[in-house]
């Protein structure tokens, strides 16, 4: 072998090395911490606790803040505009070395910003349908994560709903249709309001402005209110709850933090925990796996959460069975 094939080889399989170097060891080499590029859908109130989990998890990993990791933080405010316009593109232009997402829009709007720099989505409505990955075991791709699967528990949370409002016969189903996620889970409610013999109005939203007038014409025409969880809604989730009482209209959500907000009942998982296992996601590319390798994870424990003092407003009586199922009673 002469000296120049020896020497060819030998940048090759160097550069063959560094490609596979994980992401903390090559941002080293550049005398820079790793970034995680953190996209968050809302507020800094509206989603501390779920950033704080995050953030509490990196650092049990090793990965602490100012120390071992830079965190970006850009916060979206519930604008879907404000993400594709302006967090995505800042965090594509610093070169982060992950960007962590939650919610359909922003992880979509992730992945059209960049196809190289690693995606997690700390909560997704069905990845697969939404064409986040091939698929939850094998995603591909530069993205993956935890899904919330609110698409499959629209049965299950009618059920609960009829419990307490056993007269229920006209149903309201309220969304950000410009939200995949919230699309996919309107779709997924109607079908299963007809396969329960249900009649229902869909009310359809994109801003802030359309909640007050959608649910005023509501006044008569519903028994009761589904609403589709998103960055929109969740940022605007004391006004649709003071709202809905206002109309006399119970109220099925996603998750705890609606009902802690004033309405009637949730059924879901816990995001505090999704985006406390999002860390350990972000753990392992920065320590080297390739985001198409790992696969989507489901949750594993879903929470029934029930607002008595809501419903007791309302006019309604909660079984005392479905009380001792509840994961949570709020009074």
């Amino acid at each position: 072998m002469t000296a120049k094939m020896k020497r060819r080889d030998f940048i090759t399989l160097i550069g063959g090395s560094a490609a596979a170097w994980p992401l903390a060891a090559r941002a080293q080499q550049t005398g820079k911490l790793p970034t995680i590029g953190l996209l968050v859908p809302g507020t800094t109130s509206s989603h501390r606790q779920w950033v704080a989990a995050l953030v509490q998890r990196l650092r049990e990993l090793g990965w602490i803040e100012g120390r071992t990791i830079a965190i970006e933080y850009r916060w979206a405010e519930g604008s879907s505009e404000r993400t594709a316009q302006i967090a995505v593109a800042e965090l594509v232009r610093m070169k982060v070395d992950i960007i962590v997402t939650s919610a359909g829009a922003m992880t979509l709007a992730a992945k059209q910003a960049t196809s190289v720099i690693p995606i997690v989505f700390a909560a997704q409505t069905d990845p697969v349908s939404s064409d986040l990955v091939a698929s939850l075991a094998r995603p591909g791709g530069n993205v993956t994560g935890l899904s919330v699967q609110s698409t499959d528990l629209s049965g299950k949370r009618l059920e609960l709903l009829r419990e307490v409002v056993p007269s229920l016969r006209r149903l309201a189903i309220m969304a950000n249709i410009s939200s995949p996620g919230s699309a996919l889970e309107m779709d997924a409610v109607r079908e299963t309001a007809k396969m329960l013999g249900l009649d229902f109005v869909a009310i359809e939203i994109r801003r802030a402005e359309d909640i007050a007038p959608g649910i005023e014409a509501l006044r008569g025409q519903a028994e009761a209110l589904y609403l589709a969880s998103d960055p929109l809604t969740f940022v605007n989730q004391i006004r649709i709850n003071t709202l809905a009482l206002a109309a006399r209209l119970p109220t099925m959500h996603g998750f705890r933090e609606y009902v802690a907000a004033g309405g009637l009942m949730s059924y879901g998982t816990n995001f505090p925990d999704l985006f406390r296992r999002a860390a350990d996601f972000v753990d392992k590319i920065l320590r080297g796996a390739k985001p198409a390798d790992i696969p989507v994870e489901q949750p594993t424990r879903f929470e029934l959460v029930i607002n008595l003092k809501t419903a007791r407003a309302l006019g309604l009586t909660v079984p005392p069975t479905l009380l001792a199922r509840a994961d949570e009673v709020i009074e």
